[in-house]
């Protein structure tokens, strides 16, 4: 469904220039939930932009057999969705709920909005008492189902998503991750999903890829978390740090 080849995303130029993401290459199967883990500033949320069309890269970008260009067509849009990391930010403080669903289906010139509008609410288990409410008005929580009801709403192949529960409180992340899995089980959808959290990846994804200065350094299936046989001696670094702070394991660490 994904298939990214040699991508590589440069920032700035002459002494400023920076190598975001440098040279990935991925392939993510239909109905697949693929994770990007690695520290921060490693490239995990730019490969998303680049699959998104938001930001310039080089290297090939395939969608479901589609190779993308610079510009990405309506087409593309209503298969590929992003939900972004903070609810708080990505939804518009001035329009209602119903406005913030209904924009995507008038521009893809969709029918029956009403009708749509209130399914979807139902999927993310809000229901239609939320329609005509502000985003002030919601929780975190609450906030992130209507970004995740944004991009289901135009019944996308691809959900991007990057870091979707990390703003939120440990006490809602789960139900934001088990909605997003019975989503995937419902629908089929295919999820490129980046997060810091090892325990999400391993719940929520089949296989991961480890990044490090803008290169992926191992692809691993998640099952490898729980026992630890990853190849890469950063991928077995990042594994040991998740498990909490430990002076003697950080302290061991190398330089990779």
């Amino acid at each position: 469904m994904i298939e990214i080849e040699n991508l590589t995303v440069v920032f700035g130029d002459a002494d400023n220039r920076v190598t975001a993401v440098d040279n990935v290459s991925l392939n993510v199967a239909a109905g697949e939930s693929f994770g990007l883990v690695g520290e921060s500033g490693s490239g995990k949320s730019t490969i998303l932009r680049a699959v998104a069309g938001l930001v310039d890269s080089a290297g090939r970008i395939t969608i479901n057999g589609v190779t993308q260009g610079k510009k990405r067509d309506k087409n593309f849009y209503a298969q590929v969705q992003m939900v972004f990391q903070d609810p708080f930010g990505s939804l518009h403080p001035k329009h209602t709920i119903d406005r913030i669903l209904t924009e995507p289906l008038i521009v893809h010139d969709v029918p029956d909005r009403e009708a749509k509008v209130r399914a979807v609410l139902d999927q993310v288990q809000l229901g239609p008492s939320f329609r005509f409410r502000y985003p002030h008005q919601l929780s975190g929580g609450q906030r992130q189902r209507i970004a995740i009801a944004r991009a289901l709403i135009l019944r996308p192949q691809i959900i991007l998503l990057d870091e979707p529960t990390s703003a939120l409180d440990v006490s809602i992340q789960a139900e934001v991750l088990n909605l997003l899995d019975d989503i995937r089980t419902e629908l089929g959808v295919t999820y490129l999903m980046v997060s810091h959290d090892l325990g999400v990846v391993a719940h929520m994804c089949q296989r991961f890829a480890v990044m490090r200065q803008g290169k992926v350094v191992e692809v691993a299936e998640s099952r490898h978390l729980g026992t630890g046989t990853l190849d890469h001696a950063y991928s077995r670094q990042l594994l040991l740090a998740s498990k909490g702070y430990d002076r003697a394991v950080i302290d061991a660490f190398a330089d990779l």
